[in-house]
């Protein structure tokens, strides 16, 4: 990019957060109790399923802003006329830098929404670290096949994709990459709402895997994976698609290039 334009990031992505969080809550909710080591009804069902929404919306705007002018200073840092083979690999790395400093601002809110939606007494030792195991990997995951497959479809149609293109690409890659990383969504749940004292609790992602594999098999580890794709693939076309929206209006204002 000639030039940078973080500031229309910073708020793109904050717009971006504060939609989808608000928007999709519901079906976070749901998931989150489907995870829990209650069950689904004892630990709400379907009853107050907006529980929570206050730490969401403060967290949301700070936490979505911080990730995207991150990924997108990375983006910028990184960027050379290197082998195309090698913008995968740059885009994992600006996605990752960019979860780490958005987990900053995620954990408190994150802790507060979940025991708000399960009644739930935990310890939040480790919680940080948990949230990098799971969110990474999805990052790692989403955002290098989003970037794909925008510039596939602009290559094959010869111009930038437009904002509900980019939108389409954040749901397809948002549903595969929310498939392949259940399992690590699970566990850091499991951790989160585990009682204070308990080996869960102690925040050891592969212990608390190696436990929902012993107690639930193959079903425990994919618990949720429905409402979760649901809710990520309409999330990726909600975030992607408002975050690109709103960032090029904004470039557009101050007379830049999307």
């Amino acid at each position: 990019m000639d030039r940078p334009g973080f500031t229309a990031s910073l708020v793109a992505g904050g717009v971006a957060g504060v939609c989808v969080d608000l928007i999709l809550f519901p079906l976070d909710t749901i998931k989150t109790r489907l995870q829990s080591p209650q069950g689904f009804n004892k630990a709400g069902g379907f009853r107050g399923i907006y529980a929570g929404v206050p730490s969401t919306a403060i967290g949301s705007f700070p936490n979505a802003a911080a990730f995207f002018i991150t990924y997108e200073y990375v983006k910028w840092f990184l960027h050379s006329d290197s082998s195309p083979y090698l913008m995968p690999v740059k885009h994992m790395l600006a996605a990752s830098a960019g979860e780490v400093v958005a987990c900053l601002i995620r954990v408190p809110s994150e802790v507060v929404k979940q025991r708000a939606q399960v009644s739930a007494s935990s310890g939040t030792f480790h919680i940080f670290s948990n949230i990098l195991y799971q969110e990474i990997p999805f990052s790692l995951v989403q955002f290098p096949l989003w970037e794909s497959l925008k510039a596939l479809w602009s290559w094959r149609q010869d111009h930038v994709v437009d904002s509900w293109q980019s939108a389409v690409c954040g749901a397809f890659a948002g549903g595969f990459a929310a498939a392949v990383t259940t399992p690590l969504d699970v566990a850091k749940t499991r951790i989160m709402l585990a009682k204070a004292g308990s080996s869960t609790a102690s925040g050891n992602v592969l212990s608390a895997l190696h436990g929902v594999w012993r107690t639930q098999g193959l079903s425990g580890l994919f618990a949720g994976v429905l409402p979760r794709m649901a809710a990520i693939s309409l999330g990726g076309f909600i975030f992607l698609g408002a975050y690109d929206q709103t960032r090029s209006f904004l470039l557009g204002l101050g007379g830049e290039r999307p």
